[in-house]
């Protein structure tokens, strides 16, 4: 059975749950600062609330992609990162260069058990 979450958009999903399978994305919410780090810690915060809609939390994350406009800004996202994530149970993470649309420049697809 699928589960699935309304987002902000009728035609977008907050978080999707297949059996013990959570899968979520988050943007920073508006207003949206120009700062990666802000930004960053914003997205992850969501990361958080979709998760605990789901019946999850950061410890039970897989794998995350996550993708910047500017990779000379990723040291910022790290940041977040490290001050976020569960060092006992660090997923696999992936970051990536993309163009997003403005005004964010942050996105982060995790993947996650229940």
């Amino acid at each position: 059975m699928i589960e699935r979450f309304p987002g902000l958009t009728p035609t977008r999903s907050r978080a999707v749950v297949h059996d013990d399978l959570v899968l979520t994305v988050a943007v920073a919410p508006d207003p949206v600062t120009p700062s990666m780090y802000e930004q960053s810690v914003k997205a992850l915060a969501r990361i958080d609330e979709s998760l605990a809609l789901c019946g999850s939390n950061k410890s039970k994350i897989l794998s995350a992609i996550v993708y910047i406009s500017d990779m000379k800004c990723k040291s910022e996202m790290n940041r977040a990162w490290d001050e976020w994530v569960d060092k006992a149970n660090p997923p696999m993470r992936a970051c990536l260069g993309v163009e997003l649309e403005p005004p964010h420049i942050v996105e982060i697809v995790v993947t996650a058990v229940k």
